[in-house]
């Protein structure tokens, strides 16, 4: 026993002058238990951070002080897309769900990681690409109160989200800027929704560039980025509502979701079959996290093509997996369907956690941790990606097993 304490305090003072010679002040080591050195429980950090300071960065912050709860998920999810998920072979979804570019988290976010190529194609609702709009075309949103008179706000013309205001010309305008572009020729049939967002995207930037603006727009900067942009209900949404507009006057345009899902399965086995993996970033869940996680489904059980699931997996929601809805079901419960695959759930996180917390968070950790990637401007090569996918399928209809 003497011998043990004599090389606990031999320890602590050779740590001590160290620390010394360096000007940092030394924190007491206490030496792991035999015990505790062979418990595989009790291999993770330790609980053992240091105080806050001012110039701490953020990078920095999710790693030394985000330990445990929300907390230590959210660390866990920066950890893996920085490390694991942006990885060159790995070929990367986005669905975006609940109000997050009204918020101004599209210009704050989601642009600059689909600049690094830390986005390869996305799935959104139609009201946070209507919204994201709003910035392409120069109008004015602003920070407000959830607690203001919404009665008194419509007497003065004012649309609220939450504790996001501006004026209902916003929305005038918007669609107005919808109805100009679609009355295009351009736009005069049948398509898919990212060859839809594509054209809009270029409209789009065209705009921005005649208002001075750069980087404000998620389409735009997709369009740039050759990163295909879905919408899982495009008829839920006042893009949506304008093409129905429009269909009264005799307009061709229809989106199509048939062409949606056959794109978005190709694109997931195409990432498998060249020898990569395929990842599933998750903000909110709803019709997006949905249509998203489907590809393998699609992929596996209607078209009968051997696959197994995504291979990596994070998700920021709010939603509880009690209750049965599919906005809380967990990675674990994706697996039962063939969505994840089963080897990969040590790659999957799930944080309840806002997503306007969230994303600014990881994707300053991710640009800080990260170098850019090569965008792998998966729409210019849909095409190919398509006859890929009609080739596995014909070979299994040749077999007779669909």
């Amino acid at each position: 026993m003497k011998n043990t304490q004599t090389r606990k305090k031999a320890s602590s003072v050779s740590k001590a002058g160290s620390a010394a010679k360096t000007g940092k002040s030394a924190k007491p080591v206490k030496a792991a238990s035999k015990k505790t050195a062979s418990n595989p429980y009790l291999a993770g950090t330790r609980i053992d951070p240091r105080p806050a300071c001012k110039d701490l960065k953020v990078a920095d912050l999710v790693d030394k002080l985000f330990l445990s709860y929300n907390a230590g998920r959210l660390r866990e999810a920066c950890q893996l897309y920085s490390r694991k998920m942006l990885s060159n072979d790995v070929t990367i979804g986005m669905s975006l769900a609940g109000a997050l570019t009204p918020a101004g988290l599209g210009q704050s976010a989601l642009v600059p990681l689909i600049e690094a190529g830390f986005v390869d194609w996305i799935v959104a609702t139609g009201a946070n690409l209507y919204h994201d709009t709003h910035f392409g075309i120069g109008e004015e949103l602003y920070a407000g109160s959830p607690f203001f008179s919404d009665i008194d706000l419509r007497d003065k013309g004012v649309v609220r989200i939450y504790d996001v205001v501006f004026d209902y010309h916003v929305l005038l305008n918007t669609d107005a800027f919808f109805r100009e572009i679609m009355r295009s020729e351009v736009f005069q049939r049948p398509m898919g929704t990212a060859h839809f967002h594509h054209i809009v995207g270029r409209f789009m930037h065209e705009r921005e560039k005649a208002l001075g603006l750069k980087g404000v727009s998620i389409l735009s900067t997709a369009y740039r980025a050759g990163v295909p942009v879905y919408t899982s209900s495009p008829g839920d949404s006042s893009i949506g509502m304008n093409i129905a507009a429009l269909a009264l006057e005799g307009s061709k345009l229809l989106l199509d979701p048939n062409v949606d899902v056959n794109e978005t399965a190709a694109i997931v086995l195409d990432a498998k079959r060249t020898g990569g993996k395929s990842g599933v970033f998750i903000c909110g869940g709803g019709s997006p996290k949905n249509f998203m996680l489907q590809t393998e489904p699609q992929i596996q059980e209607v078209l009968g093509i051997k696959e197994e699931g995504h291979d990596y997996f994070i998700q920021f929601t709010d939603a509880r997996p009690d209750t049965g809805g599919l906005s809380g079901a967990t990675p674990s419960e994706a697996v039962s369907w063939g969505k994840v695959r089963p080897d990969s759930l040590p790659d999957t996180v799930v944080c309840y956690l806002d997503s306007t917390v969230a994303l600014p968070l990881i994707s300053t950790y991710a640009l800080t941790r990260t170098k850019p990637r090569k965008h792998k401007r998966l729409y210019d090569k849909l095409p190919k990606l398509m006859e890929k996918l009609m080739t596995e399928y014909k070979a299994i209809r040749k077999k007779g097993l669909r």
